[in-house]
């Protein structure tokens, strides 16, 4: 599971068709950086970017290599230092104390890098890894970034095939002579798959704090009027009984659960078919705690499989009292969750 999705929201929000825009990859740094190798952004023509590279630092000089870029068609990789006193050089005056090695190509079209692109994220939106090579200093092969599936050095298709199956990023360097050889070969697993168990118009803005972020989205609901996909945009909506979520939903490969129906009857189902599964890690359950205790009864001896993964009541204590806010508050603690960080306190959000 990858919570960095910049890939993914690229791909949502970049410009379609043959927009003139290029793509700003960062391939090595060293020291404090703002993001790290693998990070990406969308440079367009007209100026506007989508995505950060830095604090806001770079882009401005990186929007100059970018329309350069465009404007040529040429692939380039550039340098920043802001390590001491040769921060002075770049002008920024950012204070960093990090490198960065920026690698830029064209990504219009049906272009190399935009192909690269959407082949991984036609994978991770499966629940599936992908890898991607970016060549960012060669004597003989085209600088860019590429699927692993695609033509490719020798030695770059090896590191690619090692790379998915260990499920870790390398950097690749050789350097016989005039051949030297750099790339960075980045393993992607499947960004986030978060299910909510009830589609209620309070499950609206958790789908869609989830979407923002990049995450993958599943709805199910036993109701009709509620399972609408019209409803969230982007989520995969399923329309069951909560008794079948086990044979409608692939829980294995979800990474966190919101139990919120409002419906006393299905929450009990939805829980007793998590604790059997014993899958995903989190469990979250909507409402007070004098619920959740009175479902626990309802449970029996298979609350035993949630007691180490159910929060409830569920979220980051923030203070929420509107949809939006408490919607913020599951999602925050269920990224904490996923980053295996403590998330602060239980909120006592209502039913």
């Amino acid at each position: 599971m990858r919570l960095d999705t910049s890939l993914e929201l690229l791909l949502e929000r970049g410009p379609v068709g043959s927009a003139p825009c290029a793509l700003a990859t960062v391939v090595v740094t060293a020291g404090s950086t703002y993001r790290k190798p693998g990070a990406r952004m969308m440079l367009l023509a007209d100026g506007s970017f989508i995505g950060l590279l830095s604090g806001g630092c770079l882009e401005a000089d990186l929007r100059v290599h970018a329309q350069e870029v465009i404007d040529g068609g040429a692939t380039r990789a550039v340098e920043y230092d802001m390590r001491g006193p040769d921060d002075i050089l770049f002008g920024i005056g950012a204070g960093c104390e990090g490198a960065m090695r920026v690698l830029l190509e064209p990504a219009h079209g049906t272009g190399r890098a935009a192909a690269a692109l959407a082949a991984a994220g036609a994978a991770t939106r499966t629940g599936a890894p992908a890898c991607l090579v970016s060549i960012h200093e060669s004597g003989e092969f085209p600088l860019g970034t590429y699927s692993s599936t695609a033509p490719l050095p020798l030695q770059l298709a090896e590191a690619a095939k090692i790379s998915l199956a260990d499920g870790s990023s390398r950097e690749i360097v050789s350097d016989p002579g005039a051949q030297r050889l750099r790339a960075f070969i980045q393993f992607l697993a499947p960004p986030p798959h978060l299910l909510i168990c009830g589609a209620g118009p309070d499950a609206q803005p958790v789908a869609a704090a989830a979407r923002a972020l990049g995450w993958r989205v599943s709805v199910v609901d036993h109701r009709p009027a509620y399972a609408d996909a019209q409803r969230f945009p982007g989520a995969h909506v399923v329309l069951a009984d909560a008794g079948s979520l086990p044979e409608m939903i692939d829980l294995a490969r979800c990474h966190a659960v919101v139990v919120m129906s409002h419906h006393l009857a299905s929450d009990v189902a939805y829980l007793r078919a998590l604790s059997t599964a014993g899958v995903p890690a989190y469990v979250g359950l909507l409402g007070p705690a004098a619920r959740r205790q009175r479902i626990a009864g309802e449970l029996g001896p298979a609350s035993e499989g949630l007691r180490q993964r159910l929060r409830g009541p569920v979220g980051i204590d923030i203070g929420a009292v509107t949809p939006e806010a408490i919607a913020l508050a599951i999602v925050s603690q269920v990224h904490a969750s996923l980053a295996e960080r403590p998330g602060g306190v239980t909120a006592t959000a209502g039913c």
